[in-house]
């Protein structure tokens, strides 16, 4: 199998493993916990708020953005808030329009129905989709040939609550048909130290506010890696912190750095892909199949894994020539960025004699 099917396990990686089903304990009740994503969280409590005076289904939402930023948590806190059913499924899990149409009969008036990874919903689907989301009804064909017959089902007012990694990827009917766009973004270092440190408590682990700070640091802006990496430093503090001394800066940062993750939240695969291009390619341009088959990874691996984050961070640019160290990812490193080249036609016009041209 490529590893783009199977791509390599890192303590670094926002998305969910069975490990993370543990952090359902760790994740806020109510929008007044929630912390981070001030904007959507005020706009959603207004909405809800609304949706309540009035006694009507809120309005279908749409949570966008990159994996572990807490949307989930966040469709749940939606029919707590309203106080009505949550019904969960994910778009790989609905197979059949039978599937779906079992699904929207069994809810309740008001119920909140969550779509995980909606984008990867069969077209087929869709389509039977958006009349229940518009209209509130099924348009389901029964009998085949000459035998079928179109059924049209009404249905309670419901709210769909959708999320998706990949907006881009959402067909324009669906994506218009959502009221409520929210896109979540990358948390600060202070909202995940509040994250951190409430986490701690609620485990009952003793953690000073550099420890949590630390660890927050290292979490790419995201609560699902830094509640992963806070249990990591937890069991490295059972077996070398004595008593119940409360874990210091430098205890999580020996942890963190026995993990082999960085000041930047990188681990050994990030420095790898890094030094690969600034010792052996001179920072670049070098192509993503070269590097994928120098690094033995498949080329999936690279883009949809490794390089987002470098990205997103600078460490590494992304041209039409191939990939490129950025100089922040130089500095990184610790090397010094080459000096730029001159122009390609100036280089040249160094070569000619110095007197070409003149009248005399």
């Amino acid at each position: 199998m490529s590893g783009a099917e199977y791509p390599p396990e890192r303590e670094i990686d926002a998305t969910r493993r069975e490990e993370d089903t543990g952090e359902a304990s760790l994740r806020p009740q109510t929008l007044a916990d929630f912390t981070g994503q001030k904007a959507s969280r005020e706009n959603l409590s207004v909405f809800i708020a609304a949706a309540r005076q009035r006694g009507e289904a809120l309005d279908h939402v749409l949570l966008h953005g990159p994996p572990g930023l807490g949307k989930t948590t966040l469709a749940q806190i939606v029919s707590r808030e309203l106080g009505v059913g949550f019904r969960a499924t994910s778009g790989p899990v609905i197979q059949r329009a039978g599937d779906l149409a079992a699904i929207l009969t069994n809810l309740q008036p008001r119920d909140v129905l969550f779509i995980d990874e909606i984008h990867r919903l069969q077209p087929a689907i869709e389509e039977i989709l958006y009349p229940a989301m518009e209209d509130f009804q099924l348009d389901l064909i029964i009998g085949e040939g000459p035998a079928a017959r179109s059924v049209r089902i009404d249905l309670p007012p419901f709210t769909l609550v959708a999320a998706t990694t990949r907006a881009g990827l959402l067909a324009t009917p669906l994506r218009d048909r959502f009221g409520i766009p929210l896109r979540l973004v990358f948390y600060t270092p202070d909202e995940l130290r509040a994250i951190v440190a409430r986490g701690a408590e609620k485990i009952g682990f003793a953690l000073s506010s550099e420890g949590a700070e630390e660890i927050a640091r290292r979490s790419r802006g995201t609560p699902r890696i830094a509640g992963r990496l806070l249990r990591r430093v937890r069991d490295f503090a059972a077996v070398i912190v004595p008593g119940n001394a409360p874990v210091s800066r430098e205890v999580a940062d020996a942890a963190l750095s026995r993990l082999e993750v960085d000041v930047l939240g990188l681990d050994a695969m990030d420095r790898r892909y890094l030094r690969r291009i600034a010792e052996y390619h001179h920072g670049g341009p070098v192509g993503v199949e070269t590097l994928a088959a120098a690094l033995a990874e498949a080329r999936d691996t690279l883009e949809d894994v490794i390089e987002p984050y470098l990205i997103q961070e600078g460490l590494v640019m992304r041209t039409s020539r191939g990939r490129m160290l950025g100089e922040r990812g130089w500095r990184h490193l610790g090397l010094t960025p080459p000096a730029r080249p001159d122009e390609p036609r100036s280089a040249q016009m160094d070569l000619l004699p110095e007197n070409e041209g003149d009248d005399a």
